[in-house]
């Protein structure tokens, strides 16, 4: 990743590595970027009957924590409402999960940290 790329430009390569990776489980992704009114949701995927809700934050180098410490109680509440938005459209999927994929990118090309957290709550 070059240093010059917008926060944009690093979203979306995050997003594309969280795609790969979760396919690489064994997941369906059913809709990246999904959104509805002020709603949006990065990856919304399935696997083994189970809606995964997913978050995936993505930064460039080590400084300034980890990139899932940016979901908080409010970006929470908000996938929720999301979630509700989507089933309500969707009716078929009973069971739900949200989780999150954090991605830190290294300076220089160096090998990505990806850390996935599954079944995440409360934050």
């Amino acid at each position: 990743m070059k240093a010059s790329s917008s926060p944009l430009e690093t979203g979306h390569t995050g997003e594309d590595m969280a795609i790969v990776f979760l396919e690489g489980l064994g997941y369906r992704i059913l809709e990246r970027n999904w959104r509805f009114r002020r709603f949006e949701v990065d990856i919304i995927a399935s696997k083994n009957g189970v809606l995964h809700i997913v978050e995936v934050k993505t930064k460039k180098g080590n400084r300034g924590g980890y990139p899932e410490s940016r979901v908080d109680h409010r970006k929470f509440k908000f996938l929720q409402a999301a979630s509700d938005a989507y089933r309500h459209m969707h009716p078929q999927w009973q069971m739900l999960q949200f989780d999150i994929v954090s991605i830190t990118l290294q300076p220089g090309g160096g090998a990505p940290e990806l850390f996935f957290i599954e079944d995440v709550y409360y934050w």
